[in-house]
């Protein structure tokens, strides 16, 4: 138990640091502009992606199976995020 939480702190760090490069970024240049909700929702999405691949880790048995849905759901993640930037897909989540 206290080894899941260590895993799961050291996610919700890693997640952190990462989305305190855009805020710093925001102190320096006007070109990055992030609103409170664009932080929310790329912390919804690393640590979901973050939590996903620790479940697939734990649960599923063979090394090559972990790594190709590791793979898919790093796959979808960057879909997802390439998306809600510049709308590469079309759909109406489009950032642009």
């Amino acid at each position: 138990m206290i080894m899941q939480n260590k895993r799961l702190w050291s996610m919700v760090l890693i997640v952190a640091l990462l989305l305190f490069i855009p805020f710093v970024a925001m102190q320096f240049t006007a070109e990055v502009n992030w609103s409170l909700f664009d932080f929310i929702v790329a912390a919804v999405l690393l640590l979901g992606t973050g939590l996903l691949c620790a479940l697939v880790i734990r649960k599923v048995s063979t090394i090559n199976r972990r790594v190709v849905i590791c793979a898919a759901i790093l796959v979808a993640l960057a879909l997802i995020w390439l998306e809600l930037a510049v709308g590469i897909l079309g759909t109406p989540f489009a950032g642009s």
